[in-house]
């Protein structure tokens, strides 16, 4: 039992060579010499819970490379001192910003100039890797001669994510090294594999755990470790006329997913290894100049800003969350997902609702979502344990957060909560995933008002990664820490937001959905609308979207924001409601504007169409978000422009690239958006009366 405890803790340790002196000479390093001779390089960054390549960081390493070529070991082994894994990649702060293609490749000539160096060492050198091995990481890795991974690394190339691609030589080294069909596909998507799959693929040498790495690490420098060496595959795939021809391939796929227009990382990874993916030097040469010209697109820039946007909502959230059991109310399609988004996230869940059929399908759904989302079969079995159906509604008692997900009508949810309040333990969060009722009418019949307040999640729960945190008046400032907390653990980002009709996120995607169907109206076909969404990068085109919302949701949130809003917002045609009436309600039924087969809709049924969008369609749908946006900021919905952004970006989709709407509003020029809309409001109505806050907005 007790070489049981121990195997366990030594696991848990990292097993990081001689201990270091205390002073030693350098800051983000230490660097040891074990009895075999091996030096043992920690990256160890300052200041910092993970390892991020920074210039000065680099700079540092160049220096301890040239002591170890001075004084050379018997072998290099290269580790992370951080718990949290090797190295999370390049530091993004140093590109923000960049305009001069020159300057960003002086920059990446240097830190190719320390990668290269590490290369080129002349010792044996072994990368061990734990945890996440990522962009820069990766190639630091790939520069070894030998790799081991302990079995919970993940890797991967995330550039593509953030309109890039490797920068430091991993183009080249992960083409050579692994079959490039597969080492491409992984660039392209910026996917992470595990330990397993990296060494399927050749990309490391050995799995193990942290208690044999000594052994191991000697095995790697003696010669004793069996490397795995790229097949005659991976040489035949490389050859020119084999790489001429999967390029084109590899285009045509990507073109499926990622417009050339709006993102040229994939095809500039796919031109660089066609033209050089024979030539190591010429290939590590055009690198630099193609990574260069990318990181000032608007593209790169306005992903690197997205990047920055959701770090800065995760620390909106804080820490010290207490939440632990979430009572559910309502297994309909929302309430089912949060209930197993949450189960999946370590959160006790119980789910209650009137009838047994509805809780059935969340909890098979559930297993569905766990399939895809867990990797070891016992956490799977311990996420199912976790959701706990629940006739009676008796988790109420202990719950330290409740969520009401019933269908959107006040006196059903006031009824809800009448039953509710007098059971709820003292502490406990009463919230609503009201998408459309202002929190002032709800709050009217309860005892504690102040424990009230939203917690309104995107569909569907598992992708969109936005949960706006809904305040009221009379909202308890602690309890609104703790939502904010909430959300935070189970893994979503908080947008605090004031209670009114929409919130921010409903309200700027109504005219959206509503301006298609009065087009519609207009014998415009729905296939040219969506196309004309798509075209400036939305997702999904709104016709679609609606589909996929549900057209009795959209119904009564349209319903709803004209009450308040009047002609703000497009008028809903009388065919929608008939077409609600009829059942025909989108993806829900099977039939909306679209039939949909497997919860997709069957484009390939309708013609495809042969007219180009005009600028001035496109302009219909996208510049009410962004006026709806500074609305919202104007009357203090919300307070922050960037959220504003992240808001659309992580709760819609809207074009990533661009940046969110606001900031498309000021790269196009406020002045221009402007008088797009005047145009707009004298040919098509007073909806698209620019608002009063664009005299202010910067």
């Amino acid at each position: 039992m007790d070489s049981e405890i121990m195997d366990v803790l030594g696991d848990r340790v990292l097993e990081l060579g001689p201990k270091p002196d205390a002073g030693g000479p350098y800051r983000n390093f230490k660097l040891t010499r074990d009895a075999d001779g091996i030096a043992w390089l920690l990256f160890d960054r300052d200041g910092s819970s993970a390892n991020t390549l920074s210039a000065d960081l680099l700079e540092e390493l160049d220096a301890v490379l040239a002591a170890l070529e001075s004084r050379r070991p018997t072998g290099l082994a290269i580790r992370s001192a951080k718990k949290s894994g090797f190295i999370a990649g390049a530091d993004v702060n140093e590109f923000r910003g960049a305009s001069d293609p020159r300057t960003v490749e002086t920059a990446i000539g240097r830190a190719h100039a320390v990668i290269d160096r590490l290369a080129a060492l002349r010792v044996p050198t072994v990368a061990v890797i734990h945890g996440f091995c990522l962009g820069g990481g990766l190639e630091v890795a790939l520069a070894c001669q030998s790799r081991i991974a302990i079995d919970d690394a993940r890797f991967g190339f995330p550039e593509v994510m953030l309109g890039l691609h490797p920068g430091l030589g991993g183009t080249m080294r992960f083409t050579q090294r692994v079959n490039p069909m597969q080492a491409m596909t992984l660039m392209l998507t910026g996917r992470t594999i595990d330990a397993r799959r990296a060494k399927s693929l050749g990309l490391v040498d050995a799995v193990t755990q942290e208690r044999h790495v000594r052994n191991a690490v000697k095995d790697a420098v003696f010669g004793r470790l069996k490397r795995a060496t790229p097949g005659l595959l991976t040489t035949v795939l490389n050859l020119g006329p084999v790489r001429g021809f999967l390029a084109s391939r590899m285009r045509r796929e990507v073109e499926k997913a990622a417009p050339h227009e709006h993102y040229p990382a994939p095809y500039a990874l796919i031109d660089l290894w066609e033209k050089h993916g024979g030539d190591k030097l010429a290939m590590l040469s055009a690198e630099k100049a193609s990574f260069a010209n990318l990181m000032v697109t608007p593209t790169a820039q306005n992903l690197i800003r997205v990047f920055f946007l959701r770090e800065q909502m995760k620390k909106l959230a804080g820490s010290g969350n207490r939440i632990e059991h979430v009572h559910v109310i309502g297994a309909g399609a929302m309430g089912g997902d949060i209930a197993a988004w949450c189960a999946s996230q370590d959160m006790r869940v119980t789910l209650a609702d009137m009838k047994a059929e509805p809780i059935a399908g969340a909890i098979r759904r559930a297993a569905e979502l766990f399939g895809k989302i867990v990797r070891k079969r016992t956490d799977l079995r311990d996420a199912l344990d976790r959701l706990i159906p629940d006739m009676d509604g008796e988790g109420v008692r202990n719950a330290d957060l409740v969520i009401e997900a019933v269908p959107e009508k006040l006196e059903l949810k006031q009824k809800v909560y009448a039953g509710l309040e007098p059971r709820m333990k003292a502490g406990a969060i009463l919230a609503t995933n009201t998408s459309s009722i202002p929190l002032q009418d709800l709050r009217t019949t309860l005892q504690r008002p102040e424990r009230l307040l939203g917690l309104h999640f995107f569909n569907p729960v598992s992708r969109l990664q936005l949960v706006e945190v809904v305040s009221h008046d009379g909202s308890d400032p602690q309890l609104l820490k703790e939502a904010l907390a909430f959300v935070g653990a189970i893994d979503r980002l908080p947008l605090p937001v004031r209670s009114s009709p929409g919130f921010l996120v409903n309200r700027a995607l109504t005219p959206y959905m509503l301006e298609a169907m009065v087009m519609l109206d207009q014998q415009i076909d729905k296939v040219v609308i969506d196309a004309a969404a798509k075209k400036f990068g939305m997702p999904m085109g709104p016709i679609e979207l609606a589909d996929q919302v549900g057209l009795d949701i959209c119904l009564d949130v349209g319903d709803m924001l004209r009450s308040k809003f009047g002609d703000l917002l497009p008028p809903t045609p009388a065919w929608l409601r008939e077409k609600v009436a009829k059942g025909e309600l989108g993806r829900k039924t099977g039939k909306g504007f679209y039939a949909w087969k497997d919860g997709r809709a069957d484009t390939a049924a309708v013609a495809p169409s042969t007219s180009e969008p005009a600028q001035e369609m496109i302009d219909r749908l996208i510049l009410p978000m962004s006026n709806v946006c500074v609305a919202a900021l104007r009357e203090g919905i919300v307070d922050n422009a960037d959220m504003v952004d992240g808001a659309m970006i992580f709760g819609t989709g809207y074009a990533p690239f661009r940046g969110g709407p606001l900031n498309y509003a000021r790269t196009r020029g406020a002045d221009n958006v402007v008088s797009a809309l005047r145009a707009l409001a004298e040919k098509f109505g007073g909806r698209f009366a620019p608002d009063a806050g664009w005299e202010s907005f910067r």
